[in-house]
């Protein structure tokens, strides 16, 4: 190696590596889902993104604000992929269901990333110190059941769904669904377990899909 081909490579290794936000909120996200918002400190962040925390500092403003990003990076990442099939024409109202809950239940029980929904593992044991948090936790939570009633409701207009469902009700009893599919993979389901859930509850869609409306929920 020539004198100025050693003095290059000299030169480089003491560059400080370039900043990768995705790769930093990817590993970030990763550290949340497994022990949740609080218990996961700047200490943590720095050593999970390999980045120092003036660097954080800089592109996040603080723990809450890369919390935040990795939330946004989540349903970017990952809800988007189910979210889809309830835009699909070429999917029936009970195939876009049937997809939406089998693909929700293998991101669930995913061994590249930690068991169950991120939104609704770090909601849980939150103190009130992170009220702010929990609040918007709690609103990007609701804002899938929302998602749900306007896709029935849209189906409705469109002659594919009856108009008398309770698209409410349904949606919200596929968001409980969800929801209860998250706990059983956080204690342990395989996605072959969630698939029977999800195969009971396509056993009686055809009962549910024409359950009347109710005034007790409010949509």
């Amino acid at each position: 190696m020539s004198t100025e081909q050693t003095a290059l490579v000299r030169k480089s290794r003491g560059r400080p590596k370039q900043f990768d936000r995705g790769t930093a909120l990817s590993k970030a996200l990763n550290l949340f889902w497994r022990h949740g918002y609080e218990a996961t400190s700047l200490a943590d962040l720095v050593e999970a993104t390999g980045a120092k925390a003036p660097t954080l500092y800089a592109e996040f403003g603080n723990k809450e604000g890369l919390f935040r990003a990795s939330v946004e990076h989540y349903l970017a990442t990952f809800y988007e992929k189910s979210l889809c099939l309830l835009s699909r024409d070429d999917l029936s109202v009970e195939q876009a269901v049937e997809q939406y809950l089998r693909t929700t239940a293998e991101m669930f029980t995913d061994c590249d990333t930690p068991s169950g929904c991120f939104i609704i593992n770090a909601a849980s044991g939150m103190s009130a110190a992170s009220q702010e948090i929990s609040d918007m936790l709690r609103s990007r939570h609701l804002s899938q059941e929302r998602t749900l009633f306007e896709f029935f409701e849209k189906k409705k207009l469109s002659g594919e769904f009856p108009n008398d469902s309770d698209s409410s009700l349904l949606a919200k009893y596929v968001a409980t669904t969800v929801q209860g599919m998250s706990v059983q993979s956080r204690d342990g389901a395989s996605n072959e377990q969630l698939g029977a859930i999800i195969d009971l509850f396509m056993y009686v869609w055809p009962q549910l899909r024409t359950v009347p409306m109710s005034s007790a929920i409010a949509h």
